[in-house]
This record gives structure tokens, C-alpha cells and sequence, in this order.
């Protein structure tokens, strides 16, 4: 053959080679992009490590977000400033506020943030010991769980949080989480109680608290007296009322001694409370300030004397003296009579109680201190006296 068609020919077919490769290199990725879009839409996902395949660039992305985002991602953020929360479901969380109503029977679990936690439950459960009331304690927090809970489960619940690094625990780095939970119960209007009739004392320095709690905060609750049946006037000044707590008298006085109830109402629904019996008692503004005197400082043996211990205070108010006195050590019995007057002093009206201690014949071992204790509902008071005596009368040396 011609060596120029040789050469010819040779061109001719390199440029047929060279022609086919260039095409199928152009249908190859086009095929791929194809096959991978089919697989994303089927929802087939393999596994992070799986070979011959590099992570998008996306999803790289989304795993370091995870990385930055707590265990408690899915809580709003206010919670990362409360130690205490609701747990509403796998992995969520609820801030809690100052109040809280669930349905009685539904399951209550509550987190506590800190390395060493404390709680506080209504006394109806602390009581109640191991049952439906668990507590568990984690490292970074501790977890309240209640089941089947009940209307008397209405209260206060709290914890205390500390943070400590091993056994060390900082002072003063104590935060606190709190909420009032109410176990609404349509049959049970008030917070059951376990008894009928409660006494309450109506003490005139401080106010008086009668604890008839609803288990429902939208209840209407008023204050009622049994004989004779009338409404009590509840003004916000001297009785008001909260709903968390019941009604507090904040100035007692005499006319609210007797039986009172508290009645609610919440729908078509009306129950009465427990019943109090309220006691009117007049406090003294203070314990007692006695004042002590005797008869004489230096008596004879053989002379009869006496010690008198006074405390001024209110009117109505009881005063009890009690003695110690070194005849007791010789085993003399007290002889001690009593007295209460009424007195006028700076134009007003107050009283004198007494109590004298008489001692006859005296002894070498009647000398000694004399201490006279008074005491009143505010506390005790206490005075003393020395009594010497001596077995001839003091002569005073002649004048020179």
C-alpha cells in the first residue's frame, strides 16, 4: 500500500478513538447524578462510616451543630437561668412558674440542675415515705417522679441546688426552684384533710392562717361562720385570702372566736371545707420583767421573813411564778401565795401579779440566793435576791 494512504488511514482511526472517549466521558456523570438523585428520593440513607462514600458537606455541617446544642436542645432557652423544670415528654422540657395545674391521676416529673439537690414536698407526702413519690439523683441533676397522683397532693414543691466540685461544696452558691402545683379534682373542691374539726387559737400578737386550700385556683371561696350562719366579710385588710394558702385573719380579736368554714364553688359544684374552731387567747406584747424584794436582807435565826417577786404587765394576761431558794436543799416545802390587782398607772389601765415566798424560823441554811422565775405565752423572766442570816443582832462599835 501507498505509505501516504498508510498514514491516511492511521489519522483517520486516532481520531475516531479520541472521539469516542471524549463522549463517553460526557454520558458517565450525567448517568451518576442520576443514580444518586433516585436514591435521596427513595429516603435510603446509608450509615456515616460506610466505605467508598464521602459525607456531604451538609451533613458535616448539621453534626457539628449537635455538637454545640445541650442535652436539652429541644426546651426553650430561658431554661439554661431555672434549675427547675417540668418534663413534658422524651426530651422536653418545660419552665415552670410560679403555678402549676394538672388533672389528678396524671403522672408529675420534675428536674432539678446541680450536683447536690434537696427537695421539698407537701408534708402529705413526705409522710408517705417510698411509694408514689420517687426520687432519683444524677450527676449533673436530680429527678422528682409522682404517679397517680391525687387532689391532696396539691402543694408546694421545691428543691435546692448546690454546686460542689468533689466533696467541696461553695458557700453561699445555693439556688432555689420553686412552684405551687394544683391536682385539679372535679369530686374534690378542697384539699382533703383528716380531720372534721381543727382547733385554731386566735392569738392576738400575730396573725392566724386557716389552711383550707382548694385544689382548683379558678374555685370562688368565701368565709363563713356556723351559728350563727353568716358570711364573714373578707376585706384584703384584716382577713384576706390566697389561693395557694386559704384565709389569713391578720388582726384577731375576740368576735371571730367560734366555728368557721370556708365554702367553694366552681361550676354547679359547692363544697364546705374543714371546720375551725377558733379560741380567742390574749397574748402579752412581751415575756415577763419581774421585780424582786425581800423582806429584809439580814435576819435572825428563828425570824420568820419573806420574798416578794412583781411583774407588771396587760391586763388578762397570765402570769406563773416559779421559786428556787436554798431551804429546798434541806427539803422545806414552799409557802407562797398568789395575787393579780388591777392598777392605774400614767393613765393606764394595767395589771400587778405577784407571788410571795414565806419562810419561818429561819435556819443557818435559809441564807442564800432567792430567784424567782415569771413566765407568760411571750417567754420567761428572772430575778434574785441574797437574804444572809445571822445569829446575834449587828452591834455598832461605840463612838470613841
Amino acid at each position: 500500500m501507498d505509505p501516504r494512504t498508510l498514514c491516511f488511514l492511521s489519522g483517520c482511526l486516532l481520531i475516531c478513538v479520541i472521539s469516542a472517549e471524549i463522549q463517553e466521558r460526557g454520558r458517565t456523570p450525567k448517568a451518576q447524578g442520576k443514580k444518586d438523585i433516585e436514591a435521596a428520593s427513595s429516603g435510603e440513607v446509608k450509615p456515616s462510616g460506610a466505605s467508598g462514600r464521602r459525607k456531604p458537606k451538609s451533613e458535616g455541617k448539621q453534626k457539628s451543630l449537635q455538637k454545640k446544642i445541650p442535652v436539652e436542645a429541644a426546651a426553650p432557652s430561658p431554661l439554661t437561668t431555672s434549675i427547675l423544670t417540668q418534663v413534658v415528654g422524651r426530651g422536653r422540657f418545660q419552665k415552670v412558674g410560679d403555678s402549676l395545674s394538672l388533672r389528678a391521676g396524671e403522672p408529675l416529673e420534675l428536674r432539678c440542675r446541680g450536683k447536690v439537690v434537696h427537695w421539698k414536698v407537701p408534708t402529705y407526702l413526705e409522710e408517705e415515705g417510698e411509694g408514689r413519690l420517687r426520687i432519683k439523683h444524677f450527676n449533673q441533676h436530680s429527678r422528682l417522679q409522682l404517679v397517680n397522683s391525687t387532689g391532696a397532693d396539691t402543694g408546694e414543691y421545691s428543691c435546692w441546688a448546690r454546686d460542689c466540685q468533689d466533696a467541696a461544696c461553695t458557700e453561699g452558691e445555693d439556688r432555689q426552684g420553686r412552684t405551687f402545683i394544683f391536682f385539679t379534682d372535679p369530686e374534690e373542691l378542697f384539699v382533703p384533710t383528716e380531720n372534721y374539726y381543727e382547733v385554731v387559737q386566735l392569738r392576738s400578737h400575730q396573725p392566724v392562717l386557716l389552711p383550707c386550700q382548694v385544689t382548683n385556683p379558678l374555685a370562688q371561696v368565701t368565709l363563713h361562720r356556723e351559728f350563727p350562719p353568716e358570711e364573714v366579710p373578707v376585706d384584703g385588710t384584716d382577713i384576706s385570702f390566697d389561693v395557694k394558702k386559704g384565709f389569713t385573719i391578720h388582726r384577731p380579736r375576740a368576735s371571730l372566736a367560734g366555728s368557721l368554714f370556708c365554702l367553694a364553688s366552681l361550676g354547679g359544684m359547692r363544697q364546705i371545707s374543714t371546720k375551725y374552731m377558733l379560741i380567742f387567747i390574749k397574748y402579752p406584747s412581751s415575756s415577763p420583767k419581774p421585780t424582786i424584794q425581800a423582806s429584809a436582807t439580814s435576819v435572825l435565826l428563828g425570824e420568820n421573813f419573806s420574798v416578794t417577786c412583781t411583774v407588771l404587765s396587760e391586763p388578762e394576761i397570765a402570769v406563773d411564778f416559779t421559786w428556787q431558794y436554798p431551804g429546798q436543799k434541806l427539803g422545806r416545802p414552799p409557802y407562797v401565795s398568789e395575787r393579780a390587782d388591777v392598777v392605774h398607772q400614767e393613765g393606764q389601765v394595767q395589771q400587778e401579779a405577784g407571788s410571795t415566798l414565806y419562810v419561818e424560823e429561819a435556819r443557818a441554811g435559809d441564807a442564800g440566793i432567792y430567784t424567782c422565775r415569771a413566765t407568760n405565752l411571750q417567754g420567761t423572766g428572772t430575778a434574785t435576791t441574797r437574804v444572809h442570816v445571822t445569829q446575834s443582832p449587828r452591834v455598832s462599835p461605840a463612838s470613841s
